[in-house]
């Protein structure tokens, strides 16, 4: 007979007897779902699973819920927040996807479900809905606005340059700057440019930046990548710091046929680093020759209005000669007017019709009988002399007449003696 185990409890179990074989050795419910989830994962390694996405749910926590299915079959899906942070967008209901996971079972309710690691839609689906998004959200608070756009300055003393310090995108942005200007200062401010921990490491240094102050344009970039490298670029939080930038931005990150949301927001999207310090470091050469081009374009310009101005004085001169002459004209023919009323009114016109004046030799004017003493002396002046007179016996004039007769002269009265 065979020996066997008592208990206080129950009946003795067999010592031969396996684990759940017998009412005497029932396992619990959490033994069983975790040996089921064992088996599972031990029987299913990680693989690649297509199928069509229905009932996404995304759960408070950063979970996600769904299940994968075809036209014969579902399974049960779920992305842990961990992953699902990794993943650029939630997928659509209806939306054909590819999930690396691995067959499980959750031992809590021993539901068998698929643990989702990664998930890509079939195409490019998932990262453009992500863009999409994002892009939509920057354009409505206005950040894709070209009207916020602002110039690049066109003389930097010093540019800022945020990339990976171990990229080829420095030493291309280094060496493209120092053939155009030595005299330009270029200072790197080293960021993670992909893999987990980039966005962060952007938004640092973007922060860093602004708290310095002291740069005139900035340049952010790396090198060209797959999709996944970069993707840091695209992120919401990199974009939104890029565009609080204080000074003028030059987004170049990939290659010539990459856009991403940085290029988007920035002032200005370059094709690539070298291109981006093209554009932000001014020729040295270009410079010279532009300003030794100018120099020609001004001493010409003078020229040309030296040249105008002499023909303009010439022309000037010439109507103030005429103007002058007109006004000498016309000012002669007035003194000539005012000097025939002058000489009109003149004694000496009086003296010259035939009239005489009589004047004291002291040269007083003698106009009344009255002023004439009888044997004084006085001057009789003629219009051609003076006749030396004394006075006689006055009279007054005849009656009916109140002035001396006019003089005739030869003319009028052709007999006088």
């Amino acid at each position: 007979m065979a020996s066997g185990r008592t208990s206080g409890y129950g009946p003795s179990v067999p010592a031969d007897a396996s684990p759940g074989s017998a009412p005497e050795s029932a396992i619990a419910v959490h033994t069983l779902t975790a040996a089921a989830k064992d088996v599972i994962e031990g029987a299913f390694p990680p693989l690649w699973v297509r199928g069509e996405v229905s009932n996404f749910k995304a759960h408070r926590n950063g979970h996600w819920y769904f299940s994968l299915k075809d036209r014969e079959a579902q399974v049960n899906c779920v992305i842990w927040s961990s992953a699902a942070k990794r993943i650029p967008a939630p997928p659509d209901d209806g939306m054909e996807v590819l999930a690396l996971g691995q067959m499980t079972v959750w031992p809590v309710r021993g539901d068998l479900q698929f643990s989702v690691r990664a998930l890509e839609a079939a195409g490019d689906g998932l990262w453009r809905k992500a863009l999409e998004q994002t892009r939509l959200r920057l354009e409505k608070d206005g950040l894709l606005d070209p009207a916020r756009k602002r110039p690049l300055p066109a003389f930097p003393r010093r540019v800022a340059v945020i990339t990976s310090p171990d990229g080829a995108a420095m030493h291309d942005i280094i060496t493209v700057s120092r053939n155009r200007s030595a005299d330009v200062e270029l200072v790197i401010i080293p960021a993670k440019v992909q893999g987990e921990g980039a966005p962060e490491s952007l938004v640092a240094a973007i922060e860093q930046l602004r708290r310095w102050g002291d740069a005139d344009v900035l340049i952010i970039g790396r090198g060209g990548g797959s999709r996944e490298d970069l993707w840091a670029f695209n992120d919401e939080r990199v974009a939104r710091a890029l565009a609080a930038c204080p000074i003028p931005t030059i987004s170049a990150v990939g290659h010539e046929v990459d856009v991403s949301i940085c290029d988007l927001v920035a002032d200005v999207r370059a094709a690539t680093p070298s291109a981006a310090a093209e554009l932000a470091v001014p020729s040295r050469r270009e410079v010279v020759a532009r300003v030794d081009a100018l120099g020609k374009r001004l001493a010409a310009a003078a020229r040309r209005r030296e040249d105008r101005a002499i023909a303009s004085l010439s022309q000037v001169q010439k109507r103030l000669a005429l103007a002058a002459q007109r006004v000498v004209e016309r000012r002669r023919g007035k003194v000539e007017t005012i000097a025939g009323q002058l000489h009109a009114l003149s004694p000496l016109s009086t003296l010259s019709r035939g009239f005489a004046v009589a004047r004291t030799p002291g040269g007083a004017t003698l106009s009344s009988r009255n002023q004439f003493v009888p044997g004084a002396p006085f001057d009789l002046w003629l219009r051609d002399g003076i006749v030396e007179a004394t006075a006689g016996t006055n009279r007054p004039l005849p009656d009916g007449m109140t002035s001396a007769p006019a003089p005739m002269d030869d003319t009028t009265n052709p007999t006088r003696a």
